[in-house]
């Protein structure tokens, strides 16, 4: 295994990114670098624990390995994210499909953001990889919002509370959701990206095999290994064109 960097080398990469003997400057950029390379291991090492869990194996036997208690490891990696969700890697085409999914989630009267929610959200920005994919199997809008309604249909109106949880304050993400996003992260670090978009979040629906999103897709004919060499080759189109 490769060597990562010692401690004189990370202060010399530091220094050298701050540009500038400025002490405040050098604090301020050795906080940045240091939060990025916290969150990165934590969507890397979150990634083999997603795997773990769908390989079948216990929250007992990951604990194990990883040197801490059940609890501390559930809390961790399966509630963590879910109640502090961080969207700094979402891409602003990301970032509009989940505000959409809150404007669906209203407008069926939800006073929650489902995977339900964040798939129809996608049809808000229809050049984006995830839609452009979903277009391409014939899965419309018209046909999801069909397979949706009787897993999660509409409700008479009634107030909706707001949620710091969600983005831009709309209503809260439900928990399979908030993981839905958080498997969208390392989705991201395992294809190498260092952002979240679209194609993340479509890969994402199928780490949990009960959300109504999962359901609705493998209802309508696309399954995880087609969406994924989709993805593969819009994402190759995209870099030969650069």
């Amino acid at each position: 295994m490769t060597p990562g960097p010692d401690l004189q080398q990370l202060i010399d990469t530091i220094r050298h990114d701050a540009g500038t003997d400025d002490v405040l400057i050098q604090l301020a950029t050795a906080s940045s670098t240091i939060n990025d390379l916290t969150a990165t291991s934590d969507a890397a090492l979150g990634y083999f624990v997603d795997r773990a869990r769908s390989s079948g194996k216990s929250w007992v036997e990951i604990s194990t390995v990883l040197g801490v208690s059940k609890q501390a490891a559930h809390k961790r990696f399966a509630d963590a994210w879910a109640a502090s969700p961080d969207f700094s890697r979402f891409t602003n085409r990301c970032r509009a499909v989940l505000e959409a999914a809150g404007v669906v989630a209203q407008g069926l009267n939800h006073s929650f953001i489902g995977t339900e929610h964040l798939l129809l959200g996608l049809y808000s920005e229809p050049v984006s990889i995830a839609t452009r994919v979903l277009l391409a199997h014939d899965i419309t809008e018209e046909k999801v919002a069909a397979a949706v309604e009787p897993l999660s249909p509409a409700r008479e109106p009634e107030a909706v509370e707001q949620s710091s949880t969600a983005i831009n304050d709309g209503p809260p993400f439900t928990r399979r959701a908030a993981h839905v996003l958080q498997d969208a992260v390392s989705e991201a670090v395992a294809i190498g990206h260092n952002y979240v978009g679209t194609e993340h979040l479509l890969l994402a629906f199928y780490r949990g095999q009960a959300a109504i999103a999962t359901k609705v897709l493998e209802q309508l004919g696309l399954d995880e290994a087609t969406a994924w060499s989709d993805i593969r080759a819009m994402l190759t189109e995209l870099t030969q064109k650069k």
